[in-house]
């Protein structure tokens, strides 16, 4: 057992996303008249999806149209009622200083002009109205041919012809294939290393490794799972690779290398009914300790619980030791390798642990 740095890479699940994916609902109360796609058809941004009856929305355009038609003639008249109004009171303000002038004629005048004008504001009003009723009926006429959004694939049809639908209901099921991105809970501990900006590998479920750039790292953890979202941008085609929203993908964290951990050899490793255990040796004797295991660091496992930096784990033959047998370490040996095993190329240098009935036929680390 010894500290080694916690490694370079981490793999953790993720998958894909999409960026823009929904429900394409209706804006207008209709029935729907016909379906123009079917599910999986490939559609571009602004491409009709469904028609919407408008025989109804029509009829109200020309409803609104004449109303606006009738508020514009309304103004006609109040504008000319207020001309001649004006030409009245000119008239009676020209006799001033002759018998024929009457000053109170002059002030009857002035508010027949007054209320003339006010019904000029009115009818003003009225035709603001009536062009504001028409461009609404305008706009329900233009949403009875409901569009993609965007660029995407039909994934469901939500109803069909001759249903009713109100605004709001859905019709279409639309996902964007060619704006994914990667999502990853990434547990805290190892987001150290991991800075936005940063390119990391990821291997795709359907084979084959590509890179993907870190988009963001969302500043909130999961108190449950204590893990912290990540969003990754791939530096690949998404459609060649034929990747669907959805789909797992591993992601290669990058870890900290400053950190030290606890380290066992995989060949000490032994998983028996549920239960990860190694073997130590203890006092000449063969010890079992239940381990709890960390991140994978190259050949060997990061140890979480169960035995102490220094202790010998037997890494070979250890799958025939039982509790309680002798064991004994082999001084001549020397050097061994990685964990005392002959795994090529040694750097710790650690004795070889014995068996009593098997000399030499066990090792440690």
């Amino acid at each position: 057992m010894r500290e080694v740095p916690a490694g370079r890479n981490a793999p953790v699940l993720g998958s894909f996303v999409a960026t823009q994916e929904g429900v394409v609902a209706a804006r207008v109360a209709a029935p729907v008249e016909a379906y123009l796609v079917e599910v999986g058809d490939r559609v571009e941004r602004g491409d009709t999806l469904v028609m919407l009856d408008d025989e109804r929305i029509s009829a109200e355009r020309q409803q609104a149209r004449a109303a606006l038609a009738e508020a514009r003639a309304a103004l006609n008249t109040s504008e000319e009622e207020v001309a001649l109004a004006r030409q009245q009171l000119q008239r009676q303000q020209n006799l001033e200083g002759s018998s024929a002038y009457s000053k109170a004629r002059v002030e009857d005048l002035r508010q027949e002009l007054a209320i003339s004008r006010a019904e000029v504001a009115s009818a003003e009003a009225a035709v603001q109205s009536a062009r504001a009723d028409l461009d609404l009926a305008k706009i329900d006429l233009k949403h009875t041919e409901v569009r993609a959004p965007y660029a995407g694939v039909v994934t469901e049809r939500m109803a069909e012809a001759g249903a009713y639908v109100n605004g709001g209901d859905p019709l279409v099921g639309l996902v964007s294939d060619q704006s994914l991105e990667i999502e990853v809970a990434v547990p805290a501990s190892r987001l150290g290393a991991l800075r936005q900006g940063d390119v990391v590998d990821v291997e795709l479920s359907g084979g084959g490794t590509a890179e993907a750039r870190v988009r963001a790292i969302l500043p909130r953890e999961n108190r449950m799972t204590r893990t912290r979202t990540v969003r990754l941008v791939p530096r690949f085609d998404t459609s060649a690779r034929r990747v669907a929203a959805g789909e797992s993908v591993t992601v290669s964290v990058p870890l900290d290398t400053s950190r030290q951990v606890l380290s066992v050899h995989k060949d000490a490793i032994l998983r028996r009914g549920g239960q990860t255990t190694i073997y130590v040796y203890a006092d000449g004797k063969a010890e079992v300790h239940p381990v709890k295991l960390g991140d994978e660091v190259g050949s060997r496992f990061e140890v979480l619980d169960g035995v102490a930096a220094g202790a010998l784990a037997v890494v070979r033959g250890n799958e025939r030791l039982r509790p309680g047998q002798p064991l004994s370490i082999d001084k001549r040996v020397g050097p061994t390798g990685d964990d005392g095993g002959q795994d090529g190329g040694g750097d710790d240098g650690d004795d070889r642990v014995q068996t009593g009935k098997q000399p030499g036929g066990d090792q440690a680390s």
